[in-house]
Order: C-alpha cells, then sequence, then structure tokens
C-alpha cells in the first residue's frame, strides 16, 4: 500500500486516549520465508533486525551499494499502530542522505520546511535564530530542517526499497531466539506461519530503545531516568498559527512550564506540553483535558481536530560500545536522548548511513574487516555527545533546586534585557552533523579537517550544468572519492592516475573559471563553495567517504594521500 493512499482513522490504546481522526498506516503482506520448514540453514550476509527508520535506512543505502540483505520486522506496518507520529524533525544531514536514497523529493513534497526558532519567556520572546543565516546549514541543497510525521519517511523508505530490489523485506518475522561464535550469529525467527533458523555473518540490531537483543548480549550501558512528564497534542487548526519553531519556557498558559510547538504534514500541527512531575498520564490525555489545556494557549473559541494525544518522559541511555560480535547496535538500540534538538531519528539515520558504506566496501572486498572497527569508534563518539546535549538541555528544562534553578532563572531574566544572553537559553541545541575526532578511518594531520560532514553544497560539470556532492558521491558508487583543487604538477598528475588504477578511489580535479583541465574528470567551481565546504584552501585536496565526510584533508600528492585512503579502507590502525 503506498503512502499516497493514507487516510485517518479513530484508535486507541492501553497508554493513550484519543478521540476523533487518527493515523492509519500501511499493511504489508506476510510472505512464508523460503527458509520456513527447512532443515538446511541458510546463511546470509547480512541481517537486520527492526524495520524502524533506522533498519530501513541501512537496507536502502545496501541495497543502493548493491550489498543483499535479509530485514526482519515483527509488524507489518511502518510507524507504531495505535500510537503517535513520533520522530517529526529532519535535519539537513539525515535530508542528504535520503536524497542519496532516492526519497528526498518525496518527503519534501509532503513534509513541512523550516528554520525559524523562537524562544519565549512568558510574553517576552528570550532567544531566536534563523537558521538559513548560519554557515553551517545555507549552502546545502537541501533545507536546515523538514518536519513530517517519522511513519511517511519509513514507508517511503519500504517503497525505495521495493524499487531497489535486493533486500528481501520480511513482515511478521519476530526474533526469537539468538547465538553467535567466531563464525557467524544464528537467528530464531518466529511467523505467523511457524518458526525458522538462519544464520548471518551481520546482524544489525535496529530494534529500539527495548532491543532483545541487547539484553540477550547482557550489553553495559549507562542510564539516567528523569522525573519530567510531558503530554504531545497532534491537532489541526481551522487558523494557522506561523510556521516557526515556537517555544516556550515559562508559559503563561501552561502554569509556566514549557510548550513546545511544530508544524507537520497534512497541516497536523504537534504540540508538547510540560507537565507536573506527578501528573497522571490518563488525566492529562483526556479529550476535554486537551481540549482546555489548548483553549488556554490559542483563545475559548480555537477550533481543532484531535488527531492524537498521548503522554510521554523520557530517559537517557547509552552503551559502552556498538559493535559485538557479529552485532552491531543503531538507533535507539545504542542510545535513547530525550527528545529536546531531533537528536532521536535523525543519530539512528546517520548510524545507518555509516555502517552501510562499510559494509559494502568490506562485503565486495574492497576494503579490510578492520574498517568494521570505526563505526563503533564513531558512531559511539556521536551519541555520546548527543546523550551529553539533550541531558543539558533537560535540566535547563527541569533544573533541580540549587545550582541549575538559580542558573536558568539568571539566564531568563538576562535574556529578557542583553543579547550576549540568549545563547545562555538552552530549549534544544538543533541536531548536526556529529564530527569525529577519533577513529581508525581517518587521518588527523595538522590542520586537517577529517572527521567533518561536507555539505551538500553545489558545483558545475564541465559541460556547465549545475550538480552537488551527492551526484560527485553516486559517481563514485561506494567508492572513496578523492577532489584535487587546482592544477596539478605533470608527476602528481601521473601519481593520481596510477592511484586510481590500483585502489577503490574516484578522482575529479575541481578548478576555476580560467584553468584548463589536464586530462582527468574535472569539474568547476566558480564560487568557491565546494572547497569551502572540504575546509580546504587553494591547492589542496580533499578525501570524501561515501557518507559525505572527510577521511583526509592535505596540500600536496604524497605518502600521507597514501596512508589516508589505506586507513580509510581499514588498512591502517586497529583490527576489527
Amino acid at each position: 500500500m503506498s503512502l499516497t493512499a493514507y487516510k485517518e482513522t479513530a484508535h486507541t490504546n492501553s497508554y493513550q486516549f484519543t478521540s476523533g481522526t487518527g493515523y492509519q498506516l500501511p499493511e504489508y503482506p506476510f510472505v512464508a520465508p523460503p527458509e520456513l520448514h527447512s532443515e538446511q540453514l541458510v546463511r546470509h550476509p547480512v541481517v537486520i533486525v527492526g524495520g524502524g527508520i533506522t533498519g530501513l535506512t541501512l537496507a536502502c543505502s545496501l541495497a543502493r551499494l548493491g550489498v543483499k540483505a535479509v530485514l526482519i520486522d515483527e509488524d507489518n506496518t511502518v510507524g507504531v499502530k495505535g500510537a503517535s507520529s513520533r520522530g517529526i524533525c529532519y535535519t539537513q544531514k539525515s535530508l542528504e542522505i535520503f536524497e542519496r536514497l532516492g526519497i528526498f523529493e518525496r518527503i519534501a513534497a509532503k513534509g513541512v520546511q523550516w528554520s525559524v526558532g523562537r524562544t519565549f519567556a512568558g510574553e517576552d520572546e528570550v532567544y531566536s535564530f534563523d537558521l538559513r543565516q548560519q554557515g553551517n546549514f545555507h549552502l546545502s541543497s537541501q533545507p536546515p530542517f523538514i518536519n513530517i510525521q517519522q511513519f511517511y519517511i519509513e514507508a517511503f523508505l519500504v517503497d525505495r526499497l521495493q524499487e531497489l530490489g535486493g533486500v528481501d523485506l520480511r513482515w511478521q518475522n519476530r526474533l526469537t531466539g539468538f547465538e553467535q561464535d567466531a563464525d557467524c550469529a544464528t537467528l530464531t525467527v518466529e511467523t505467523p506461519a511457524g518458526s525458522y533458523r538462519i544464520q548471518a555473518d551481520h546482524v544489525i540490531d535496529a530494534t529500539g530503545s527495548h532491543s532483545p537483543l541487547r539484553k540477550w548480549l547482557d550489553v553495559p550501558f549507562d542510564s539516567r531516568r528523569g522525573d519530567d512528564r510531558w503530554c504531545i497534542a497532534d491537532v489541526r487548526f481551522s487558523t494557522r498559527p506561523p510556521v516557526e519553531r515556537h517555544t516556550w519556557i515559562e508559559a503563561p498558559f501552561n502554569e509556566n512550564r514549557a510548550v513546545w510547538q511544530h508544524l507537520m504534514a497534512d497541516d497536523v500541527w504537534r504540540i508538547d506540553y510540560q507537565m507536573a512531575p506527578n501528573a497522571d498520564p490518563e488525566y492529562v490525555s483526556r479529550e476535554d483535558v486537551v481540549r482546555e489545556r489548548l483553549q488556554r494557549q490559542f483563545g475559548a473559541d480555537v477550533q481543532v481536530d484531535i488527531v492524537w494525544v498521548g503522554p510521554y518522559a523520557y530517559r537517557s541511555e547509552c552503551v559502552h560500545g556498538m559493535r559485538h560480535g557479529h552485532v552491531y547496535l543503531m538507533g535507539d538500540s545504542a542510545k535513547v536522548v530525550s527528545p529536546f534538538g531531533a537528536r532521536g531519528g535523525n543519530t539512528g539515520v546517520a548510524d545507518a548511513d555509516n555502517l552501510a558504506w562499510k559494509l559494502a566496501a568490506v562485503l565486495r572486498g574492497k576494503a579490510a574487516p578492520a574498517l568494521l572497527a570505526s563505526y563503533d569508534q564513531e558512531r559511539l563518539e556521536a551519541a555520546q555527545q548527543n546523550v551529553s546535549v539533550t541531558n543539558r538541555t533537560a535540566r535547563f528544562l527541569r533544573p533541580a533546586d540549587g545550582s541549575e534553578r538559580l542558573f536558568r532563572q539568571a539566564a531568563i531574566g538576562l535574556a529578557k534585557q542583553y543579547p550576549f544572553a540568549r545563547s545562555l537559553i538552552n530549549t534544544g541545541r538543533m541536531a548536526v552533523a556529529n564530527p569525529y575526532s577519533r577513529s581508525s578511518a581517518c587521518t588527523y594531520a595538522p590542520a586537517s579537517a577529517a572527521g567533518q560532514s561536507v555539505q551538500n553544497v553545489d558545483f558545475a560539470w564541465a559541460d556547465g550544468t549545475r550538480g552537488k556532492v551527492n551526484d560527485l558521491l553516486d559517481w563514485a558508487a561506494g567508492d572513496l572519492l578523492l577532489l584535487v583543487f587546482g592544477d596539478l604538477p605533470a608527476a602528481a598528475l601521473q601519481r593520481l592516475r596510477r592511484l586510481c588504477m590500483d585502489a577503490p578511489v574516484r578522482c575529479v580535479q575541481v578548478l576555476g573559471h580560467d584553468v584548463a583541465p589536464q586530462a582527468l574528470e574535472h569539474v568547476r567551481d566558480p564560487k568557491g563553495h565546494l572547497q569551502g565546504a572540504c575546509h580546504v584552501f587553494g591547492h589542496a585536496w580533499a578525501l570524501l567517504r561515501p557518507d559525505g565526510y572527510l577521511a583526509a584533508t592535505g596540500e600536496t600528492i604524497n605518502a600521507q594521500l597514501i596512508e589516508a585512503i589505506e586507513r580509510s579502507l581499514g588498512l591502517r590502525g586497529e583490527s576489527a
């Protein structure tokens, strides 16, 4: 069933109260797996457990790179039956990834773009931003953010997987058993038609925050549970508020507690109300209570259609390692963050993008298995960064008595009068592409920009037509991409030609208006956007990985470049 056929329908479940219309999700048919009732154990290179946004992104990324995989999901749909729209804010890096996967145009057509955020304390605006004016957002072909219900993206990924082929999507297949040895992993799977067992060289745990694999493997993790309580209301208005992210730290219409306000697809607004710590979830989710809350905010005559209502309390968790034998944890299986700054689903998308090219390179014989160690190094660092950032926001929004409360009161009071204090207001540091500072797949030479993400900026092809970084990554087809800025001495040109013949590296010369090409593939960068995105200046080179991250940068074609390529392919550094 295509997502364009979505309708709305009433629904309830044990942890929410909903009246009126809600979300109806597409359903996918159960197809009996070929291993069912077979005594022969079939071995697959990759088995992905979990068909949420993280698992589907990984599956789509592998399919695009020509790697076959099996994906099992215990449900027969995307999203969560009877539950909310869940994640709604998708950052520029995720949108750049979705463009490479071929679904960005569908997301852009359905979702709502935004870049302006305003924060209020009472009636006073104490902080605002416009992401389009910030250098780390404004040059990409993708907008800073698009708001769209998570199930839409998941369904677009399913549709894209069906177009690409190569991934066996198995609905209503529930993982019930797992074991592994030095050779492979063995999974037991339950279906409506019986159970079966399969083997896998690599198992991807994308089952979410209640991961059974994490429990079976006894994965150590740090955890923090907050006492903050919130209530989500997804509603339609007869009169639309501004298409901006509005946040109240102290909302007079919510007993001076916090409120979030976002527009999503289908003219549905997500409004999050901070509740009292001892609030009763059933009471705060009752339709009459929700309507009273909306009237206090928007006026007694407000006309709303309640699409979905649900309470939540957040927690934060982070594992100590994201790889355990043949198992790779990603998304909420590896970390859980409080929902401030859109760092949950976006982190899972980035996890998938990071692991996909590495698995593909290893399975296609283009990289050493040691490369896979860098997944744990890089994405664990990102998980720790995101947990730390969101925990600071959570403490600002619900400070403990003492120094935390005094700091918040001082920050709000100063921000009302003095612009310098407005950066102290913390209602969510918006998700960005996490930089990597430690990795065996990057070369951190002095002044190198290794570990930074490259924006999807524009350039001009040799014939003058417009291109962008994702086009170059598509052209590289999973190989490393070497961008050489400016002209080259003859000897360096010879070395590059030999290098591109002997290694999985595609080389492109990036020229200005008045420099003649030198028998290499070339593009032109008349505005310097491509060079700026790679954080290099003058005659230099930048080595890009298939996930759009810089593996290394340098100034001359020498042994440093060879070392960078070898490290990026797992031929140097730590072993797997």
